[in-house]
């Protein structure tokens, strides 16, 4: 075996809140029909990686239950699998630590080349290209680095490169950084190198690979960056996930019907959409399985989605199954899955554009978030930056009116 991949795919991400609250980040939905892990796994299947393990902690159900045998990304054959690693006598304690708890599992396969991903990304990505590099400089660690702007640098680990692209300093989210060269996760490890690294610190609990292990790579080993300069996007909070779908529904530079880079997924077995003779869909993404009898504007629809009659959806991204009544305004929201929104609903509404109150770090730009499996009354005003939480028991919520920055638990 050439290379062996290894996927992060624990992380809370809980910036997104509600839509964390009962499954792992990689496992959230996007662009209508896939999860934010199938950009990984298909970048791997795609690059010609068909042995992946992936190593899980957080909620990890609905992703297990996603990903089964790997059958949609090809990793069911008998020269492939798919492994998914969970904690067994602790909580992974940092991006490091994880892989150092899974090091067996590294050692018994003996692969030349370790390729560890991020499992919240989404991006296309040819990992051949980078190993290829790798292979080349003979490196013993290459880091996929991406431009940023130098105003957003700060949130990155950035790197400094001489003109070899050889790396001379890296810091993890420097206050003041002297370079708009970002990390992005992505690392190519020779095997050994990084058995090495990871066993030269035994003594550091929540070990990290920016807090620990690069920069002490850099001193003593070969480390290279890897320029990578298309798409490629964080989707950690609410504004930078709705912004990334709605992007899909015009032009962008990521390619989601490129036959040659497909993006595979485990597909729900639904009827074609239906649209009915008053309804009006203008650039918009809409799955399999949705009815449309209203108007929607510039949204994202996930499978099974229901839009009545004389509803408008607008500027919003509405996931699998969620029922949306008569004659309602819709605008500006994530909304979970199997939810029922009553008819005659306005959400989205008015002028005041206070912060959430409980949160204002996740809502303050005007987005509403509601959970799933929640029955929401008939001729419910929801104002803005409003959070109203899920529910495992679903019930119709007493509730006429909530104003901007409320929460409901």
């Amino acid at each position: 075996m050439e290379t062996l991949a290894l996927i992060l795919a624990g992380g809370r991400g809980s910036r997104l809140d509600i839509l964390s609250e009962k499954r792992s980040k990689p496992a959230v939905p996007f662009a209508g029909k896939f999860r934010i892990i199938d950009f990984a796994l298909s970048n791997c299947t795609n690059s010609g990686i068909y042995q992946i393990g992936i190593l899980t902690q957080y909620l990890p159900l609905s992703l297990n239950e996603h990903i089964g045998v790997g059958k949609p990304w090809d990793l069911d054959r008998r020269d492939s699998f798919v492994t998914l690693l969970q904690p067994n006598n602790s909580w992974y304690e940092g991006t490091a630590d994880a892989i150092r708890k899974n090091i067996e599992f590294v050692k018994r396969y003996a692969s030349k080349y370790v390729l560890i991903l991020s499992g919240d990304h989404i991006y296309k990505m040819d990992y051949s290209k980078m190993i290829e590099q790798h292979k080349k400089t003979g490196a013993d660690l290459t880091i996929a680095a991406k431009i940023v702007p130098m105003e957003e640098a700060s949130r990155f680990g950035i790197l400094e490169t001489d003109e070899t692209l050889r790396i001379k300093k890296f810091v993890e989210k420097p206050k003041e950084p002297k370079s708009n060269k970002a990390s992005m996760g992505i690392y190519v490890f020779s095997t050994q190198a990084l058995i090495d690294a990871i066993e030269a610190h035994p003594d550091i609990k929540d070990l990290d690979f920016g807090m620990h292990i690069i920069p002490d790579m850099i001193k003593n080993k070969k480390v290279y960056a890897y320029e990578y300069y298309d798409y490629w996007k964080d989707v950690g909070t609410y504004d930078s996930y709705v912004e990334a779908n709605l992007e899909l529904c015009h032009d962008t530079s990521l390619d989601l019907y490129d036959s040659k880079w497909k993006i595979y997924t485990k597909s729900e077995d639904l009827p074609p959409v239906k649209v009915g003779e008053k309804a009006n869909i203008t650039t918009s993404l809409v799955s399999n399985g949705c009815h449309i009898e209203g108007t929607v504007i510039e949204s994202v629809l996930s499978p099974g989605v229901v839009v009545g009659e004389g509803s408008t959806i607008k500027h919003s991204v509405i996931l699998n199954d969620v029922v949306i009544g008569k004659n309602c305004c819709i605008e500006n929201t994530i909304i979970d899955k199997e939810t029922v929104i009553g008819d005659n609903s306005k959400i989205g509404y008015g002028d005041d554009y206070t912060a959430n109150k409980d949160n204002p770090k996740v809502l303050s730009s005007g987005l509403n978030v509601i959970g799933k499996k929640l029955i929401l009354p008939e001729g419910l005003v929801v104002e803005r930056n409003v959070r109203i939480f899920s529910s495992s028991n679903p019930k119709e919520l007493n509730v006429k009116h909530l104003k901007s920055g409320e929460t409901l638990k």
